[in-house]
C-alpha cells in the first residue's frame, strides 16, 4: 500500500533501537525523511547509516536527552519545519507504591508526559499553518489495564493519554491528526529488563520468566520492532486522517477486554 507521505520529514524520538527504531525504519521504507534522536551517539549513527542505505533517505542523527530543556532544543533546532512527529521513550523501572517518592514521579512524568507535550507543543503550530501533520505518540498498553509493577509509568503514560484526548480533537480540523499506539510486550531491551526483573524475583531463569510471559500472551509471542512499526507508519499516512484521539493497542491480544 502507497502510504502517500513519500518526501515528508520526521522526528522520531528515541530511535536507534527498539520500537522508535522499528518505526524510523517503516517511516523510511515509505519515502520519509528522518530527524533521528538518542542519548547514546554510537547505536544512533549504526542505526542512522543503516537506514540511509537501506532506503535512500536523508537522515539526521541528534545525540541528546530529549527529556532534558537543552537537550530537546538541540533536537527541535536540527528538526526544523516536520511533517510527522514520533515521540517515545523508555519506561520507569518497575517496583512497588511504597518503593517510589515524589522525584521518582516527577521524573517519569518528565519522560513520558510532559516531553511528548512538549515536542507537541513546539511542532504542531507549523503542522497547522501548513494544514497537515502527523503525531503518534508509543505509551503503553498500561494505559487500557494497569500493570501493578509499573506504577510510575501508569501514572505518567495515563497522564499524556488525558492530555492527548482533549488536543487531538482542537487541532484536526487543522488537518493534524494525533493517535497513540499502546505496545504490549516486544522483543526489545525493555522487555529484557522485565523479563531479568522477573527472572530475579522469582529465582528462575531468564529464558523461563520470557516463556511464561508469552503464555499470557493470546498470540504466544513477543512482538516485533517491524510489526509495530508498520502500524505506526499507517497512522503517520494520509489514510489515516480521520483517526483522531485514539489508543491503538499492538499487543497480540494481551490485555483482556471488550472494547
Amino acid at each position: 500500500m502507497d502510504l502517500g507521505i513519500n518526501g515528508k520529514r520526521a522526528l522520531v524520538s528515541a530511535s536507534s533501537k527498539g520500537l522508535g527504531r522499528g518505526c524510523a525504519e517503516a517511516l523510511a521504507q515509505a519515502g520519509v525523511s528522518l530527524v533521528m534522536n538518542a542519548r547514546g551517539s554510537d547505536a544512533l549513527e549504526a542505526t542512522a547509516a543503516e537506514i540511509r542505505e537501506t532506503y535512500g533517505v536523508e537522515v539526521v542523527t541528534v545525540a541528546a536527552d530529549i527529556v532534558s530543556v537543552e537537550g530537546r532544543a538541540k533536537v527541535l533546532e536540527a528538526a526544523g519545519a516536520v511533517d510527522i512527529l514520533v515521540t517515545n521513550a523508555g519506561g520507569p523501572p518497575p517496583g512497588l507504591w511504597s518503593d517510589w517518592d515524589r522525584s521518582d514521579f516527577i521524573k517519569a512524568l518528565d519522560a513520558n508526559m510532559l516531553t511528548p507535550i512538549a515536542l507537541m507543543t513546539a511542532l504542531m503550530p507549523g503542522m497547522m499553518e501548513r494544514g497537515w501533520g502527523r503525531v503518534v505518540n508509543i505509551t503503553s498498553q498500561s494505559v487500557k489495564a494497569p500493570i501493578p509493577a509499573l506504577g510510575l509509568s501508569n501514572a505518567a503514560r495515563t497522564g499524556l493519554t488525558g492530555y492527548v484526548a482533549g488536543t487531538a480533537r482542537q487541532v484536526a480540523s487543522s488537518g493534524v491528526i494525533v493517535n497513540n499506539l499502546l505496545p504490549g510486550i516486544h522483543a526489545t531491551d525493555r522487555a529484557d529488563q522485565l523479563d531479568g526483573g522477573v527472572s530475579k524475583a522469582q529465582g528462575i531463569s531468564v529464558d523461563q520468566a520470557r516463556k511464561n510471559r508469552q503464555e499470557t500472551i493470546p498470540a504466544r509471542r513477543y512482538g516485533t520492532r517491524q510489526e509495530f512499526g508498520q502500524t505506526c507508519a499507517f497512522l503517520c499516512s494520509q489514510h489515516a486522517g480521520f483517526i483522531v484521539g485514539q489508543n491503538i493497542l499492538v499487543d497480540g491480544g494481551g490485555t483482556n477486554m471488550t472494547i
